[in-house]
């Protein structure tokens, strides 16, 4: 079986299997690429995401693991064994679909049990499986419902305990959640989470909701246009995404276009098209080439307000509120500035007055709060 290197928090290396490979893997329709020569390895025991917008080739992804899809170019390995010529059934991965797909004349016994009366296995070990399968998605009182008779989140439960009765070593998750209403979704995304940490199967989902992704994930995967922008943990995504669109898909952020004007040994001066002047503390990949190009990145958290000139010589800037939007935990500020640029700010709800619109205020964040990426 294929292996991947890791360090832990003490610097040692150890070995990881890996589940999951792609290799340089293209999928065309019509002759335009729906996935571009993406690589990617899948941890074993993993909870991997991948995510991007609609038609970004995420779904195409899952599918050539499954086997849905052929591959036009390059490898799709599963466990270390190549799987160019494996049909679907043969693969060591099962499917939850958005649509759940089950079987309406079947009951949810019947349901579950269906792939496993396709393998021929005695009745004992069909009825063992079936029953634990019912215990780990706690639906074992409604065993002799029928799909019509049951609500989304349970139908949705079903459909994982059919995936998971065949012991696949892959579980891939083609947007399960996303025909359920919030408060339903959050509560799934809760017990998905202790499911797999629960079975230790390695789990791949595919998403379009970058929250889920980020409370669920180990790692996750961006794709835009075919091609993955950025692999990394959900704090690395997003504290410190690698171009634009990341930046800007995941959460909320202020980005701003501008050249780097000045670079110091421990910061990065840049001026926006706008007349901004950021100052950007400088890491290892941060740009540094004078007159480059780069795209400035503030999310709306790390951006603080104040009704009086704060004592500070770097980004900080004078505007007047434009809007204040109240989201219950949180409040939303928009801030036009005095060069006509609006910037939204995200603080927490104190529970006091919130100000008026047109209020004078400063905006301001520190320079190790915001980001420069290359374009």
């Amino acid at each position: 079986m294929a292996q991947t290197f890791m360090q832990n928090q003490r610097g040692i290396t150890t070995f990881q299997p890996l589940d999951v490979e792609l290799r340089n893997v293209f999928k065309f329709f019509n002759e335009e690429p729906a996935v571009h020569g993406i690589d990617l390895d899948v941890r074993q025991g993993e909870f991997f995401s991948i995510l991007g917008p609609s038609g970004c080739g995420k779904t195409t992804t899952l599918r050539l693991i499954a086997g849905f899809e052929r591959v036009d170019a390059g490898k799709v390995l599963i466990q270390g064994q190549p799987m160019t010529h494996v049909p679907p059934y043969r693969r060591p991965v099962n499917t939850v679909f958005q649509s759940y797909a089950l079987f309406n004349h079947l009951n949810v016994w019947e349901n579950i049990a269906f792939g496993l009366r396709l393998q021929k296995l005695r009745k004992s070990e069909i009825e063992s499986r079936v029953k634990d399968a019912l215990k780990l998605v706690k639906m074992e009182s409604l065993r002799s419902r029928f799909p019509s008779q049951l609500s989304g989140g349970q139908q949705q439960r079903v459909a994982l305990a059919r995936a998971l009765v065949n012991r696949p070593a892959v579980v891939l998750l083609d947007e399960p959640l996303g025909a359920l209403d919030l408060k339903l979704r959050k509560e799934m995304q809760f017990e998905l989470s202790n499911l797999h940490r629960d079975l230790g199967l390695t789990f791949v989902l595919v998403t379009h909701d970058q929250e889920e992704a980020l409370c669920l994930s180990d790692r996750i995967a961006v794709m835009n246009q075919g091609k993955i922008e950025q692999i990394g943990t959900p704090s690395e995504i997003y504290e410190c995404p690698q171009t634009s669109f990341v930046a800007d898909f995941i959460g909320d952020t202020n980005l701003f276009s501008g050249e780097i004007t000045a670079v110091e040994s421990a910061c990065v001066q840049i001026v926006t098209k706008t007349g901004l002047t950021v100052v950007v503390t400088r890491h290892e990949d941060t740009p540094t080439e004078l007159l480059q190009a780069v795209m400035v990145s503030v999310r709306p958290e790390k951006i603080q307000l104040s009704l009086y000139p704060p004592t500070l010589s770097t980004n900080c800037f004078e505007g007047r509120l434009v809007n204040v939007m109240y989201l219950g935990t949180h409040v939303n500020y928009v801030v036009e500035l005095t060069n006509g640029v609006s910037i939204n700010v995200l603080q927490p709800n104190t529970f006091g007055d919130l100000p008026d619109r047109d209020t004078p205020i400063y905006a301001w964040w520190a320079e190790s709060d915001c980001l420069a990426i290359s374009q």
